[in-house]
Formats: C-alpha cells, structure tokens, sequence
C-alpha cells in the first residue's frame, strides 16, 4: 500500500480537511460625514492629516457559523478642521469546519477579516470620492499583528491556545 502522507495510513477525505467558507457579507452598519462643505472641498495646499482606526470581532452563530465583523474607522483634517469621518462595520458569515481547536482563533481573527478586507476598502474608497474627495485607498492590513496585539491586551487567564 502506498501512501503520500509519511506512512501514517490514508489521506483524510475532502470531508475531513479543515474548510473555510463565506456564507455571506454584508454592510451592518455605515456612517460617513462631510460636516464643512462645501468648504472643505476647496482644496487646500496643505495635505489632511488621516487617522484610521481599525478592530475586529467575532460571534458565534452555531456549531460551524461565526460572524466576524471588520470595523474600519477613520477622518481626515487639515488646517484644524475636519474634512470628513466615516464608520463601516462590514461583516461576514463564515462556515468553518474541522479547524483544530488551538487554531480556531487565529482562522476567525486573521483568516476571515482578510478576506472581508478588499470588500470594506472599496465601500470606503468609492464613498469617500462621492462625499468630494479623492478616493481614499487604505494600505494593506497586517492582520497578523492585529491579532497579536489582541492577544496581548487579554487577561492570561482569558487569552486562547495559540
């Protein structure tokens, strides 16, 4: 009998591997505010000082389904003076099945956000053009970081198996 996995019997069936799905995603709730124009649509020769904030959460639905939630906050000034702010919670329901206990928490925190990630981007992006502005385009996120630095602001007692 041959195998390909190092001698140690059969290969687990598709049914078996670890698996990943997007049930769904969708806007859970959206701001944006352009509170000075059109005045602060005048552009100005000084370039807006831009804070963005970003968090992640997650909450079981059943046995398989968690929703994970991608907040993206951020607001642009110049001069002292806010040009616009915005709130995006974009969400996710996510189907995960036989993803090892230790490693569940990063799958939610890491895998899942990245996913939702390129969606929340563009609903910023485009909305931020239509409010007057040029489209903000956010960097890449390293999801792994954010992770960590969650897992390092959690009680010992509380934080997960890594």
């Amino acid at each position: 009998m041959t195998t390909t996995n190092g001698g140690q019997g059969q290969e687990p069936s598709p049914e078996q591997l670890p698996q990943l799905n997007v049930v769904g995603q969708y806007i859970k709730d959206f701001s944006f505010e352009n509170p000075n124009a059109p005045k602060s649509l005048a552009g100005g020769s000084e370039a807006p000082q831009i804070n963005i904030q970003i968090n992640v959460n997650a909450a079981p639905l059943s046995d398989t389904d968690i929703e994970v939630v991608l907040m993206v906050s951020g607001k642009a000034e110049t001069g002292g003076s806010l040009m616009f702010n915005f709130e995006l919670a974009f969400a996710g329901v996510f189907r995960i099945r036989n993803v090892p206990q230790e490693s569940l928490n990063a799958v939610v925190l890491i895998e899942c956000p990245r996913l939702l990630f390129p969606f929340a981007r563009e609903i910023i992006a485009t909305t931020v053009r239509n409010g007057g502005f040029p489209p903000l385009l956010l960097d890449p996120v390293d999801f792994v970081a954010l992770y960590r630095q969650k897992m390092a602001q959690m009680p010992p007692n509380e934080a997960p198996a890594q």
